[in-house]
């Protein structure tokens, strides 16, 4: 089917498409929030996210501590610049973790001003302290598996799962992002370039106090970190952009609006062979939307036109639910 003319956007589009520009205009790009506010509008807001904040810095610490330290490998961290700095001063790898973001976030605030919120200042304190308690628990701890490359496996995929937790809830531990926001603003080097050349300087660091095995494996951690770190971030928040072309398109236009509670561009369109007009239905939905639509397209109509395309990024504003109205 080939597409000549936008026909019409469902005017119930429920969490329809914004384009940035419309958004400039109108005023409705969403405004930063500060202070407590960042963490929710309600007191039970307030308290769910200090939680799941706190869980997820739980976890990058049981990382580091677990599996990082007995490692040595300095893999894309502050912590694991802490552990080439145990070298050279003597106080355990929280203390240096803690000294470090503490002083980033001074240099932070005072070069990039406003530009990290009070989740960032609240994870970059709480690492170091989940590190301690680890610590002063574990005082003679060694090693989990007692090999270096599976200490360092274990910590990418653990620690991912905690800065995919900090990522969706619009957060970071702090640290390296902070280095990569001032590289951006006054050096204009991408945070994605400045993020990797600050991760692999750490690593290379290991090469003054440990041998060549620690200094690859820091390394190709580090590398490895950034592609496993894309997949539990990137990945799961991928949505699918879903043409459908049917028969039953209006019935498939109010189940994405009505059940679905998705939003849905209706356009004309043409097939190539008889010039049939045609409508077709394009949809954004995300996994579980995905499944239940393609679940319900086999019902309805199994010989629906469908294509999709993965869809990394979007610009909209949300809007609730929109019930059926009674008699439709």
């Amino acid at each position: 089917m080939s597409t000549q003319e936008d026909l019409k956007e469902d005017s119930l589009n429920n969490g329809s498409k914004v384009h940035l520009q419309e958004d400039k205009q109108e005023g409705k790009l969403p405004v930063k929030k500060a202070g407590l506010k960042s963490f929710g509008d309600t007191p039970g807001q307030i308290v769910k996210e200090f939680l799941i904040l706190t869980i997820a810095v739980a976890i990058i610490g049981a990382a580091v501590f677990f599996f990082l330290v007995p490692s040595h490998a300095s893999v894309s961290s502050i912590s694991g610049l802490a552990i080439v700095l145990t070298n050279v001063i003597p106080l355990p790898v929280s203390y240096i973790t803690m000294i470090l973001n503490v002083l980033l976030l001074i240099i932070g605030f005072i070069l990039c001003g406003s530009e990290f919120g009070l989740k960032t200042v609240y994870t970059s304190i709480m690492l170091p302290v989940f590190i301690r308690i680890f610590e002063m628990l574990l005082p003679n701890y060694k090693s989990l598996t007692g090999n270096d490359t599976l200490d360092v496996v274990c910590y990418i995929f653990v620690v991912s799962v905690g800065l995919a937790i900090l990522f969706n809830r619009n957060a970071s531990s702090g640290g390296l992002d902070i280095v990569a926001k001032i590289l951006n603003i006054y050096l204009h080097i991408d945070l994605g370039k400045a993020m990797s050349g600050a991760g692999m300087l750490i690593a290379l660091s290991s090469a003054f106090f440990y041998p060549s095995k620690t200094v690859v494996l820091s390394v190709l951690g580090t590398y490895l970190n950034g592609i496993v770190l894309d997949h539990f971030i990137f990945d799961q928040s991928l949505k699918r952009r879903v043409c459908i072309v049917s028969d039953e398109s209006e019935k498939i236009r109010d189940w994405i609006v009505y059940e679905l509670h998705s939003g849905a561009t209706v356009y004309k369109a043409y097939g190539a062979l008889n010039l049939d007009p045609k409508e077709e239905i394009i949809a954004i939905v995300d996994k579980n939307e995905y499944q239940k639509l393609r679940t319900y397209l086999a019902e309805v109509d199994p010989y629906a036109f469908v294509t999709e395309y993965k869809v990394a990024a979007m610009q909209y504003m949300p809007k609730p639910p929109i019930h059926r109205p009674e008699g439709k």
